[in-house]
């Protein structure tokens, strides 16, 4: 008797897929749908972008300020007058700016002193009360130095003019008098004095009081408008690295008899401080990014359950001809990747366009860290594979019958 061995039939295993099929397939629905594909990538793009354009913006103007900090130096100490035990306003000795310049690691000194009795305005004929807010103050000729001030228009002080009626104005101070530039016929009153305009100071960042101030000479003040030759702020230049010991000892050399009335001020804080209030404001902007960029993951999430919905013959074809729920599962969730991917790419490129474009026209360098395009490619990432998930397992799970059996 002959006897057959007769093996086993041969069982048919489902065909693997490639990465470059997975991307095939997963593209079928973005090509067929090209609007609706555009509208939802469009949702993702919006808040990628607003994510990226509100960090690059910040991180922008944060280098803006480390630029300006190390442009006019951080160690500038302000010594002002402050007040009295009994609340009024305190007076520091007319030789307080020769006592500090007697501090080894002091570099420059500074000061200038309010004339309060001498309003400023633009003619005769303003009333008295209508003073906008300015101040006029006695200024040494090396205060422009010493607080990094550049004069936008006219000259600063000199050994001549500060003899003579002549004043300059503050940035702010100009604007409300109506003086856009300095000019021999462009005067205004101080007290009951015309003064020339010689000059007008660009804003000055570490000493933002001078910008509502017009700056008359010493020696004029003295003369013309009854200044009393007290100092009420001083200006000092320190070695860096022994900043924090000069200001230990400002206030007790300013004023040795009584130094609780003086008070002793970093300005490069005050911009930190406000660089601090930025940032917050950054959180909440970066909080309205997030919420665009949910709303744009369901988006997403609302045209895959559309697609699955759409494509159930589609599906029922693919799995009739072998496709495992595997393979229906990765092409579902390969086109949702890819949907997310293309709205992620465009909102960094926008968000990128944004930030240099505000940057440039701020005149900040341009920054945009590399964690905030990676974070924003990688969230979009993230959203499209939840967004996704959901219609991918749904179609995953239609039998072939129930798929084909859809109208």
């Amino acid at each position: 008797m002959t006897v057959i061995d007769r093996a086993d039939p041969p069982r048919l295993v489902p065909a693997r897929m490639r990465p470059r099929d997975v991307m095939r397939v997963g593209a079928v629905g973005l090509r067929t749908r090209p609007l609706r594909a555009f509208l939802s990538a469009l949702g993702v793009a919006i808040g990628i972008a607003a994510m990226v354009g509100v960090v690059g913006i910040s991180s922008s103007s944060g280098a803006e300020l480390d630029r300006t900090l190390s442009a006019l130096g951080t160690n500038l100490l302000t010594v002002s007058s402050g007040r009295t035990l009994l609340g009024e306003a305190a007076k520091m000795p007319v030789d307080a700016e020769a006592m500090i310049e007697r501090i080894g690691p002091v570099e420059s000194v500074s000061a200038a002193g309010r004339v309060d009795d001498a309003k400023v305005y633009r003619s005769e004929e303003i009333s008295e009360a209508q003073t906008g807010g300015i101040s006029t103050h006695a200024a040494r000729l090396d205060l422009l130095s010493t607080v990094s001030a550049t004069v936008r228009s006219g000259t600063w002080l000199n050994g001549a003019t500060e003899r003579y009626p002549a004043v300059v104005l503050g940035s702010r101070a100009a604007e409300r008098l109506g003086v856009g530039a300095a000019a021999p016929d462009a005067q205004v009153v101080v007290g009951d004095v015309r003064f020339t305009v010689v000059g007008v100071l660009a804003p000055v960042p570490l000493a933002t009081e001078l910008d509502d101030a017009a700056l008359v000479g010493w020696p004029v003040a003295e003369t013309a408008l009854d200044f009393d030759g007290h100092p009420t702020t001083l200006y000092t230049r320190s070695d860096e690295s022994r900043l924090e010991s000069v200001r230990s000892v400002l206030a007790g050399t300013a004023n040795p008899q009584a130094p609780n009335e003086v008070d002793v001020s970093r300005p490069s804080d005050a911009l930190a401080a406000k660089q601090a209030t930025n940032q917050a404001f950054t959180g909440l902007l970066l909080g309205v990014g997030a919420v665009a960029l949910l709303v744009g993951g369901v988006g997403v999430a609302n045209t895959m359950v559309i697609s699955v919905l759409e494509r159930r013959p589609e599906i029922g074809l693919r799995r009739s001809l072998g496709a495992t729920r595997g393979q229906i599962r990765t092409q579902f969730l390969a086109e949702s990747l890819l949907l997310s991917a293309l709205g992620g790419a465009g909102g960094i490129l926008l968000g990128t366009g944004v930030t240099a474009g505000y940057a440039l026209y701020q005149g900040w360098p341009v920054v945009l860290p590399a964690w905030a395009t990676i974070g924003g490619l990688a969230t979009t990432l993230f959203i499209g594979a939840l967004a996704g998930l959901y219609p991918a397992v749904r179609a995953s799970r239609l039998s072939p019958t129930e798929a084909l059996a859809t109208p």
